[in-house]
């Protein structure tokens, strides 16, 4: 073989820990154990979201641009499914990175921006819970902020939040529950 591709061979291997990337299904233990911060990937599906569908993969590349430890991907096996219904639009977090989210019709009929609740929703899914603060700069503030309030994009501490939850720290949004707005009910 010759040098030059001995030499291109072992610096392509001595780059490769630098590109690890863990699926959610992996979890915390194996990104620790790889002493990398490893991104971790989320697949959604959003097949069953209707007229929300553009709106669905616009709120996961607001995410994407907004943290580094996880990456939201359209694809299957899901770790998170969107659904569209005609109910309030509400988040089941079932773990970090896993559950159900549904884009409730009443609150685009009563005035609230899609692309606001579905990256609000998605926020369940990465653990955040609802803060009712009424700052539409809030992203978590959710239907609070009021129908006015279009911003979708999470404010620094949510970023942060999040990408503390993917690094290992317990997320302050409760497993097993369902997140409707500021009301939080245990699921049966």
């Amino acid at each position: 073989m010759s040098r030059v591709i001995r030499f291109v061979i072992a610096f392509v291997l001595s780059l490769s820990p630098l590109a690890i990337v863990v699926p959610a299904q992996a979890g915390t233990a194996a990104r620790a154990s790889t002493g990398v911060a490893a991104v971790q990937i989320l697949r959604y599906d959003a097949g069953h979201a209707a007229e929300f569908r553009s709106t669905v993969d616009q709120a996961a590349q607001i995410w994407n641009s907004s943290v580094t430890d996880v990456r939201l991907v359209a694809g299957h096996p899901a770790d998170f499914v969107v659904l569209a219904d005609d109910g309030w639009p509400r988040a089941q977090l079932t773990d970090l990175g896993r559950g159900t989210v549904w884009m409730g019709r009443q609150a685009t009929t009563e005035g609230h921006d899609p692309l606001r609740i579905a990256t609000h929703e998605i926020g369940h899914i990465l653990g955040l819970p609802d803060r009712r603060t009424g700052l539409c700069e809030d992203l978590m503030s959710g239907a609070s902020a009021g129908t006015g309030c279009t911003n979708p994009y999470p404010n620094a501490a949510e970023r942060a939040e999040v990408e503390g939850n993917f690094r290992g720290f317990a997320p302050a949004a409760g497993f097993g529950r369902t997140y409707v707005d500021d009301l939080e009910s245990t699921t049966p």
